[in-house]
């Protein structure tokens, strides 16, 4: 499937351009949306029909959809940047590759790769007018697939609808980057062996909401996870994955919790700055980290520095980590030389402003 391969219904009222560009000017985080969808349906035995790029509207479900009752809905995100003149966005292949193995883990049908970008092309395209110009700021994708057919029977469903629709960002955070603060959950976990801990499931993030509100009350800005066997070792945040900065050898060494729990969302940005360490001839290690050796790096000086990555935060340096058993400031408790570093090399490569020698930069049109 191709970026023509839809059917094209346009907005009859679309945002006007004085609307768009003042929605421009702060767009925020998640606040707003753009003009138009992708939708594409899929029937058992008839596998994904023909999609429609559409006006953005309020879907209709039947009362009894299956995604109401047995939570069968996973969803992505990645954006797209204006560069040289033209639009980019940043390793799709890997946000399709990660949707089709949530969408196995959870029964439901995988979409193609192909159509996936396909799919982001074309609203990308259609809506281009609302990718911003401004620094820091991007174009939202959300991609998401839930199940449609209406009926009560703990089961596959046998109809899903997948959309794609789109956002334009500013910083996640509204402090823009500045050292956000965490708090270490011992109450509640994310996930467990076995479990859904490596799928883009909505059910994940609904169940990490109290200690996401918890971790507001303690005065931190977002929770961090551990196992749920042992209760020691540090998983990841609550909508994006950590990485602890050391020095080895004169040079800095990065360490983030590995993946072979199999608890833990395996994100793109994070495996882009593992190679990204690893082509400037720094060490990047995947291991357990456990909260006691966490502190106590911290408290000796060890740990340099430490911040958190994902498509929406980018790269948000950590400043303060708080338990139950106490807090520590990390170094200054200000960003670090290399988390501000490796932020701005990200940047750079995702807005097509440096050497791609990865082919990580997906040229829209």
């Amino acid at each position: 499937m191709t970026a023509t391969d839809f059917d094209l219904r346009p907005n009859p009222r679309p945002h006007s351009d004085a609307e768009r560009l003042k929605v421009l000017e702060s767009p925020g985080f998640g606040r707003f949306f753009t003009d138009h969808m992708v939708s594409i349906r899929y029937v058992e035995g008839q596998g994904w029909l023909r999609g429609a790029l559409e006006a953005y509207a309020p879907i209709t479900l039947d009362p009894a959809a299956s995604v109401l009752h047995y939570g069968q809905a996973i969803f992505e995100g990645f954006k797209a940047y204006r560069a040289d003149g033209g639009i980019v966005t940043f390793r799709p292949d890997a946000n399709a590759r990660r949707f089709a193995r949530s969408a196995e883990r959870l029964a439901m049908p995988p979409l193609p790769v192909e159509t996936f970008i396909a799919a982001a092309d074309a609203l990308i395209a259609r809506d281009a007018a609302w990718v911003p110009t401004a620094p820091d700021t991007s174009l939202y994708l959300r991609p998401l697939m839930i199940a449609t057919e209406g009926v009560l029977g703990v089961r596959p469903a046998h109809e899903y609808l997948f959309l794609l629709f789109a956002s334009p960002a500013g910083a996640y955070f509204s402090g823009g980057v500045k050292p956000v603060s965490v708090w270490i959950s011992e109450d509640y976990v994310r996930a467990a062996p076995g479990g859904t801990g490596t799928a883009k499931c909505a059910g994940n993030y609904a169940a990490s909401l109290v200690a996401q509100r918890d971790a507001l009350a303690k005065g931190c800005d977002q929770v961090v996870w551990i196992d749920a066997v042992e209760r020691k070792w540090i998983e990841e945040m609550g909508g994006m994955n950590v990485m602890f900065v050391y020095e080895e050898g004169g040079k800095p060494s990065l360490v983030t919790p590995d993946l072979s729990s199999g608890t833990l969302l395996p994100g793109v940005t994070r495996d882009s700055l593992l190679t990204l360490a690893r082509d400037r001839g720094w060490r990047a290690t995947e291991r357990r980290v456990s909260v006691d050796e966490l502190t106590a790096d911290i408290a000796s000086g060890k740990l340099k520095e430490a911040f958190a990555c994902g498509t929406a935060a980018v790269i948000t340096p950590i400043g303060l980590v708080k338990s139950a058993r106490g807090a520590w400031t990390i170094a200054d408790g200000q960003p670090g030389k290399v988390t501000m570093d490796l932020r701005h090399q990200l940047l750079e490569l995702q807005h097509g402003r440096a050497p791609d020698p990865h082919g990580w930069v997906h040229r829209v049109g």
